[in-house]
This record gives C-alpha cells, structure tokens and sequence, in this order.
C-alpha cells in the first residue's frame, strides 16, 4: 500500500516520525514522507506576526496536498496534528485518500487539533489524556496507539573502557528540564546519579552532592550507550499541574528495549501497560523513589530479573511494527465495515 507519512523530521535527532516511517516499510508499505515543518519563515518572525505566521503555514498545508495529488496515496497518516489544516484534510478526503491522524504530544496547545480531528476518518492518540479531551469535545470515536521502541536503533551495547568511564553512573535520566522533574532528582544528589538531557541550565543549582547534569541535546547512539551503562533508568513525565498527561513516555519502551531496569513515576497509561515489580517498578513520591533506588542497588539480581522481563515483554508487544500494524488493521476494518 502506499502511505503518505506526514511528521516532524527533526534535524538533530531520531524521533517517532523515523521509527514509525521504518515500521511501515518494513511491513511492506511504499511510504512518502512529507516533513510538515518545511517553513519558509525563520520561526522567530512568525512568532511576531500572526499573518506572516499563517501565510507560512498555508504554504506548508499547500505543500502537502500538493504530494498528496501527484502520488496518489490509499492512506494519510498525520502525526501530531498542529500544522495540517481543516481544509487539507478535506482535500485529501475528496480525492480518495484516507485520512489518519495519531496525535503524540502532550495537549498543551490541543486547540489546532480539536479544529481538525472530526474531519479525519481514524483518530488515533498516543495518551489516553487526548482521547478524554476529544470525546469531552464531542469526538468520542478514537483508538489509543501508545508509542513504542525501535529494535534496530534502541537495544543493549557493550561499551569500551573509556566509554564506561564517560557514561557509567549507578542512576541516570535522560529527557529535558522541567520543574517537576528538578524538584524529584535534586533530592538524589546522596546518590550517583547523572542527568543528561536539554536545557538542564535552568536547572540554577550548585554543585549537589554526586549529582551530575550534562545540558546537552543527545543523539539516540549517545543514550544508548548512557542506559546500557547504568544499574537504574529513571523516567519522569512531564507534568505542569494544568495540562493532564497520562501518555507513557517513549523512554519508558526505549530503556526497556536496552535491557534496562526502569523506575518510573505511576503514570496512567505506563501501568495500563507493564506490569509494576514484574517489567518496571513505579515510584509514588521523592521519598518512595529514594527508598527503591536504595534498594535495588542492593539487589542486583531482583534489579536484572525485572529489567529482562520487561525486556522480553516490550519486544513481544510494543514495537513500532506492532503499533503499525494495529493502526493498519483497525483503519482497514474501518474501512470496511
């Protein structure tokens, strides 16, 4: 089949938009890639000037109906959301192209999407978060795709000495700077513990205890190399205390993918998933965090036996080639029915 694949192809490092562009032509699909940020405006002007704004933003749209028209895809699927408009939708529906939409950000500014979902024929969430606002805003026909992991790029490797020496720290974490995540990891500063991820600057902190912060923007062979060095993974989801996020981090499936033993805060949508104690363990609050980082640093053996089950339980279910596959099927039993 062909598929029109519209994402954000970002030019610094992997992002869902490869893997799932990977998933499906490896399950035989002839895929057109369309990067949806092919601005012509520098985003600094256009976030200056609404008009200017919209005029860019028109020309991408115009871009891909354009693709759409000369290749003749059976499927569009649009990831995200934000910058395919109303009227492109209907462009692509009127000229027999099955529209897809999988929203996977957390809905921080969801008021684009909640304009354009009912126009699509599947709609698809990466959090249960986005299916509750959609149906609260009268779309209630929605299927949940979680994100997943990579085989060929998210797996365990073995280091050099030196590359032990530069990663190698008992805790680590991985992911940008927020509030909330500062005010837990600042509290594991007793431990050895590394924090690698961008803009960690805001962090303002004086040198705490063994806590180590790297503010850089790392590429998928760089924290490969962090999650196969280290003892625990810890994941924090972004929360502001305004915006619900139930939605599993990609993290999560990625670390388990590299035979990581993974902590994660209870996370709707991670539990709906794995199974606490058995692939991953859940952290209730920074005091409960600190007591099972303590313990499973003590406890090797129980440390290795829950990273391998969840390793094999990720692989067995939550590839990008098993997310595919379900959008496939239930947009072609849609079809159909």
């Amino acid at each position: 089949m062909k598929i029109l694949f519209s994402g954000y192809h970002n030019p610094h490092f992997l992002t869902i938009t490869e893997y799932a562009e990977r998933a499906l032509s490896s399950l035989g699909h002839h895929v057109i890639v369309f990067d949806d940020r092919q601005h012509i405006i520098p985003g600094r002007i256009r976030r200056r000037m609404k008009w200017l704004h919209e005029f860019d933003l028109r020309h991408v749209n115009n871009q891909f109906v354009s693709l759409a028209l000369n290749t003749k895809p059976g499927i569009a699927v649009v990831t995200g959301g934000h910058r395919i408009l109303g009227d492109s939708v209907n462009s692509l529906r009127e000229n027999g192209v099955l529209t897809v939409l999988w929203t996977i950000d957390a809905p921080v500014n969801f008021e684009p999407i909640l304009k354009t979902a009912a126009l699509y024929d599947c709609v698809f969430c990466g959090g249960t978060e986005a299916q509750k606002i959609l149906y609260d805003n009268g779309i209630s026909d929605t299927h949940w795709l979680p994100f997943a992991c990579s085989p060929d790029f998210h797996h365990h490797i073995a280091l050099t000495d030196q590359e032990k020496k530069a990663y190698a720290k008992d805790v680590v974490f991985v992911g940008s700077f927020y509030s909330n995540r500062w005010e837990i990891l600042r509290e594991l500063s007793e431990f050895d513990i590394g924090i690698w991820g961008p803009h960690w600057n805001k962090a303002e902190c004086e040198t705490l205890g063994r806590l180590s912060i790297k503010d850089v923007q790392l590429t998928y062979s760089e924290w490969l190399k962090i999650f196969s060095a280290t003892k625990i993974v810890i994941v924090i989801h972004y929360q502001d205390g305004k915006t619900p996020c139930y939605q599993a981090s990609p993290k999560v499936y990625e670390a388990l993918a590299c035979k990581s033993f993974v902590l994660v805060d209870r996370q709707k949508d991670v539990f709906s998933l794995f199974n606490d104690g058995e692939h991953l363990v859940a952290f209730d609050n920074t005091e409960d965090l600190k007591q099972k980082v303590m313990y499973y640093l003590a406890h090797a053996d129980e440390r290795k036996r829950i990273a391998t089950q969840g390793y094999g339980e990720v692989l067995n279910k939550h590839t990008y080639g098993h997310r595919m596959g379900e959008m496939l099927s239930m947009v072609e039993s849609g079809r159909h029915s």
